[in-house]
């Protein structure tokens, strides 16, 4: 293999590619087979100092990688030697489908590419890689995940502080791993992003005191610790598009818009229709997609509505229902929102199609979950 570097005429813009010469034993000729398509040297300047330098130094490790998959080794093999008690030497391979679609999805190839700017020794890809299937196969702390390493058939020669300077090293490139996965799943496996949902949680840092990012907030576990908000967007099947983190006291409802904006621009996403809970459902979230041609599907509180919703709601009138345990209703209803236009508060006219909605299974979630804050109501009026 061989870097080709094609300079376009009417441009003089030059086009960087590796390919590979063979023989074509049929036509009786020489052939070019191109393996990978990298780009134009002007645009790569942005990500790499000398991107011809850097692509030949890639082109000369997976030439060497190649040559050494066709090499042979010697395992030896003491017969005599016993393993100390209470070692453990088992392996496991439940992680070898998640590997086949780490690969598939090239994160090692950016890993490598990445590190080749970076003054450090250990492997980033090798930490990658097992924090992701240690993740996924067995959640808990980064030292307990360090701990277990040896239970993967992999290269994990590196130190418990090279995993804790690694995780900053990779935050460097989160956003260009986001998209990265995000190109080659659609790819891969093909993907739709016509309708997204959206979510956000946080997280809890048992810190002395909160700092730029981790604030006091609502925490989901009513944890009175700092906490991080996360913005979490999801394709129709529930596979994750990509995320954003906010500072702790960062309401939800704020956290769509920065969301939309950045992936619209980052991963050149079409018309979209967002699904999302309450939390999310505010005028200028709506206003934001309907200008934009996006759709919106927002849950909306029944206690906090308008009497006439409330009205609308109660009535038996115009449900139908489905077996005996689910009913529905819909309208398309005209409303007034609030919205901020070049810094003034006005109101906009839009057209709603409501949907309400009964089911029995809901109605008895909703009832245990309201028991015990019942039950300690009944035990105070005693």
């Amino acid at each position: 293999m061989y870097l080709k570097k094609s300079t376009i005429k009417k441009t003089g813009r030059t086009y960087l590619s590796i390919v590979h010469n063979y023989w074509d034993s049929k036509n009786k000729k020489s052939k070019t087979k191109t393996i990978k398509s990298i780009g134009y040297v002007d645009e790569l300047l942005k990500e790499f100092e000398d991107p011809i330098a850097h692509f030949e130094a890639v082109v000369a490790q997976m030439n060497e990688e190649h040559r050494a998959d066709g090499s042979t080794e010697t395992i030896t093999i003491d017969k005599n030697e016993k393993l100390e008690k209470n070692n453990d030497s088992r392996k496991n391979f439940g992680y070898a489908p998640l590997s086949k679609i780490y690969h598939e999805l090239e994160i090692d190839k950016f890993m490598l590419n990445r590190q080749r700017n970076l003054d450090v020794e250990y492997s980033l890809n090798n930490i990658l890689k097992l924090m992701v299937f240690s993740r996924l196969l067995e959640p808990c702390s980064k030292k307990k995940t360090y701990e277990n390493r040896w239970r993967i058939f992999e290269n994990t020669d590196f130190s418990l502080v090279d995993v804790y300077r690694g995780l900053s090293k990779l935050n460097k490139y989160r956003d260009d791993l986001q998209l990265h996965i995000y190109e080659h799943i659609k790819e891969q496996y093909g993907r739709n992003t016509e309708l997204v949902y959206y979510d956000v949680t946080n997280y809890y840092f048992e810190i002395d005191e909160p700092d730029e990012l981790r604030k006091k907030g609502v925490s989901k576990e009513h944890r009175p610790n700092p906490i991080v908000q996360m913005g979490l967007l999801m394709d129709n099947l529930g596979f994750p598009i990509a995320y954003k983190l906010f500072k702790g006291n960062d309401n939800d409802c704020t956290t769509l818009l920065p969301v939309l904006k950045e992936m619209r621009r980052n991963f050149n996403l079409g018309r979209i229709v967002v699904v999302a809970d309450k939390g999310i459902n505010t005028s200028e979230n709506i206003y934001y997609n309907l200008k934009r041609g996006n759709g919106y599907v927002f849950s909306q509180s029944v206690r906090r509505a308008t009497k006439e919703l409330k009205d609308y709601v109660l009535k038996d009138e115009g449900y139908e229902w489905f077996g005996d345990e689910y009913k529905r209703k819909s309208r398309l209803q005209p409303r007034e929102i609030e919205v901020e236009e070049n810094g003034k508060k006005v109101k906009v006219s839009i057209d709603e199609k409501q949907v309400i909605f009964y089911s029995k299974d809901y109605d008895k979630r909703a009832k245990a979950e309201r028991e015990p804050a019942l039950q300690k109501a009944r035990e105070l009026i005693k």
